[in-house]
């Protein structure tokens, strides 16, 4: 035992010579290189002296960098991330600076300029050099990010040996959206855990459900049945692959907001009642709430754990990385459920940035992959205006850097939070990648810019696959999205007008210019027109109302919501008529919109459609009306919302064409999610084989709240936390174990 401790000491001081060597090396020739950086006096020195200036400076930076870069992220943890990944360049070279000065030698100047590139430049060295070396030493590469991930930690519970559970989400990802990068082969990752290879190619039918059944399609002869999921089918005069799957992928619907505030609320916290939208206005409160501040992340999460009773699926020995609510786990990084709240121990919000940035040569490999990918942004949104790709949104402003955000600051951030949470053996990991969501939103679900930000997931994939082998106990990994994304121009760019414009227009309010300018805003003034049976608007005869009396008009990817504050209550069909008669009429005739939802005296709740449809809620199984394009579960998901306490005065879902699948989105996006329609609504589930299949039967899980409790059933299986279920929930469980 002693002797492995020596070995090991050995092993590590052997290693920190090698990089002090190769740092030594790599600032001697960036001192030839640049003409700003000297390791020589004014009159010169022999190559020893500036050899060993080399040297003594190459020591203090490494010194400086272990010591002094910690204390300074831990100062900064207040700053932005944005700000935070453009400082690290400068306080890099400021601490270079620092170290020629303190230089043993007494040699060595640098302009502050120079200093940044040449501290750039020694810390990817010094980690690539760190790296490589760590190859060949396992044990030190899994010691290192153990320190990491229990760093502050007084106590370490002993681990247990039954196998935990790590959930990564990929945001927005669909399942048709997956199944087509695994045959493209940019996730060979996914690819190897199906056992689909390059000689496998799923043809499109079989990773669709037909039009009149949302079951995955029957398996083949012999092979796993149904309810493993869907599984390609061999290209004529080609073998499936020698070893069997390690997961299987199961397509899942959402409720009729498909976005990630109420997927992610019901998949952490088993509860997804009155969530009715991204975005919503409570008459009550008098607030607009949205999914993403984080005032109404925290309010939601309370409501979830008061309706359920338990503080959510990581409540026991969890941790909760980059997501919107906390799960109720103890460990948490980059949470915005807890981002108000001051800091203190429930609040380690930006606990996650620091365990990353502490290590110098992260924040400086990070920066530089944030600045990569800003020019990336601007040279394929430059390349997309110059070709004039349709459609296409505006890319300019702070996008560019909310993009590199997303797809590289967010991701390491979380990716090293995870992987240190399975050294420390953490029984529940549940973490979000935003990657692709951001990326798609603005240059299309199936886009090129897209498809490369699904290859860097699969890289981080691998990565927790391998982190995983050196866990002190075992890990089932999981991979889920939370919805998917329906592609499609935006509503405005194809009729000229906002649903705003639009609901302005049916309710007899001015209208802005620019619409009025657009074709298609004089055809929306014609129709409210007509249905008024008055005469063409002259100038000078709009009159603007009190300002409480107009309706409040809010966008959730292509559902929208249309609410008259000035009234307390849910208002009805006859009474939004009798206040303004065109304006139903208007919204349902129009050609971009599918259907509206409203409630109704007389019977409760009627969806309606173009050309007069009125079809009350009980009778949509009968009769789906506008509903039928929009597939099996519409009609469900819709009376659900319904149901709720804050459904908007009107519920306006765009108009959806099943034959390529695109909706028109009422926000500025061309991949979009909220409402019904396509792909949006038909996220996955990749669990490994060895855990039960997430539903008996083989039938796709509806909603959010059912994976939250296939997930809990897989906990309880490995012997995991152990959450009370509420007796609704007990009851559905012991109706799924009798069948």
């Amino acid at each position: 035992m002693r002797g492995m401790r020596w070995r090991r000491i050995a092993s590590q001081v052997g290693r920190s010579v090698a990089v002090w060597a190769v740092s030594t090396v790599t600032m001697l020739v960036l001192a030839g290189l640049l003409p700003d950086f000297r390791l020589q006096s004014a009159d010169g020195d022999s190559v020893t002296r500036i050899a060993l200036a080399a040297a003594c400076g190459a020591g203090a930076f490494g010194i400086l960098s272990a010591v002094v870069w910690p204390l300074l992220v831990r100062l900064l943890l207040l700053v932005p991330a944005l700000v935070l990944g453009l400082l690290v360049f400068f306080l890099n070279g400021s601490l270079l600076l620092l170290a020629l000065r303190v230089n043993p030698s007494g040699r060595g100047e640098a302009a502050p300029e120079t200093a940044v590139i040449v501290a750039a430049v020694m810390s990817a060295v010094a980690s690539a050099t760190g790296a490589a070396l760590a190859v060949r030493d396992d044990e030190a590469y899994r010691r290192r990010l153990h320190r990491l991930a229990t760093r502050g930690r007084r106590a370490h519970p002993p681990c247990p040996a039954t196998p935990g559970l790590v959930c990564v989400q990929l945001d927005g990802v669909g399942h048709d959206v997956l199944t087509d990068a695994v045959r493209k082969g940019l996730m060979p990752t996914v690819a190897r855990w199906l056992s689909w290879d390059e000689d496998i190619r799923p043809a499109a039918e079989d990773v669709r459900p037909a039009a009149d059944d949302t079951r995955p399609p029957a398996e083949e002869a012999g092979r796993r049945p149904a309810a493993d999921g869907p599984r390609p089918a061999a290209a004529p005069g080609r073998t499936a692959p020698g070893h069997a799957p390690t997961h299987r992928l199961t397509p899942w619907r959402t409720d009729w907001s498909s976005q990630t505030g109420a997927s992610q609320l019901g998949i952490l916290h088993g509860s997804t009642f009155d969530v009715p939208a991204f975005r919503w206005y409570e008459k009550d409160r008098g607030e607009v709430m949205v999914c993403n501040r984080p005032t109404s992340a925290a309010e939601l999460q309370r409501r979830a754990a008061v309706r359920t009773g338990d503080d959510g699926l990581l409540a026991v020995d969890g941790a909760s990385r980059g997501n919107l609510f906390s799960g109720g786990a103890g460990e948490q990084a980059l949470v915005l459920s807890i981002a108000t709240r001051r800091r203190g121990r429930g609040n380690r919000s930006r606990a996650g940035y620091f365990a990353y940035f502490s290590d110098p040569a992260n924040a400086v490999r990070t920066a530089l992959s944030f600045v990569a990918e800003v020019a990336r942004e601007i040279g394929q949104s430059t390349r997309a205006r110059l070709g004039r790709q349709r459609p296409r949104v505006g890319r300019g402003g702070l996008y560019p850097l909310v993009r590199a955000f997303a797809t590289v600051v967010e991701r390491d951030v979380v990716v090293a939070a995870v992987m240190g949470d399975m050294l420390a053996g953490r029984t529940a990991v549940y973490a979000d990648l935003v990657a692709y969501d951001e990326v798609a939103h603005h240059s299309g679900p199936r886009g090129r810019d897209a498809e490369q930000v699904l290859r860097r997931l699969d890289r981080c994939l691998a990565l927790l696959e391998r982190v995983a082998e050196h866990a002190p106990r075992p890990y089932r990994i999981v991979v889920l999205s939370d919805h998917g994304q329906s592609p499609g121009e935006t509503f405005r760019a194809r009729y000229g007008l906002t649903l705003g414009d639009l609901v302005r227009a049916g309710c007899g309010l001015p209208v802005p210019r620019r619409a009025e300018q657009t074709h298609s805003g004089a055809e929306a003034r014609a129709a409210v027109r007509a249905a008024l049976r008055r005469p063409v608007e002259e100038k000078g005869e709009h009159h603007r109302p009190a300002r409480r009396r107009e309706p409040v008009v809010l966008a959730s990817g292509n559902l929208g919501l249309v609410s008259f504050p000035d009234v307390p209550h849910r208002m009805t069909k006859e009474e939004i008529d009798a206040r303004h008669p065109a304006l139903l009429t208007t919204l349902a005739n129009h050609p971009g919109i599918g259907f509206l939802l409203v409630r109704s005296e007389r019977h409760g709740g009627v969806v309606l459609g173009a050309h007069g449809a009125e079809i009350p809620l009980d009778r949509l199984d009968d009769e789906p009306g506008p509903l039928a394009r929009f597939g099996p579960g519409a009609a469900d998901a819709v009376r659900r919302t319904h149901s709720f306490p804050h459904t908007a005065d009107i519920m306006v879902n765009s108009a959806y064409d099943p034959a390529d699948g695109e909706v028109l989105a009422f926000e500025e996006q061309i991949g979009s999610h909220g409402g019904l329609g396509g792909a949006q609504s038909r996220p996955f589930l990749l669990s490994p084989v060895d855990l039960s299949p997430p539903a008996a039967d083989g039938s796709e899980p509806v909603g959010a709240e059912r994976i939250h409790r296939v997930l809990r059933r897989w906990l309880d299986e490995l012997n995991g936390p152990q959450v009370p279920l509420t007796p609704a929930a007990e009851e559905e469980a012991e109706e799924e174990k009798a069948a």
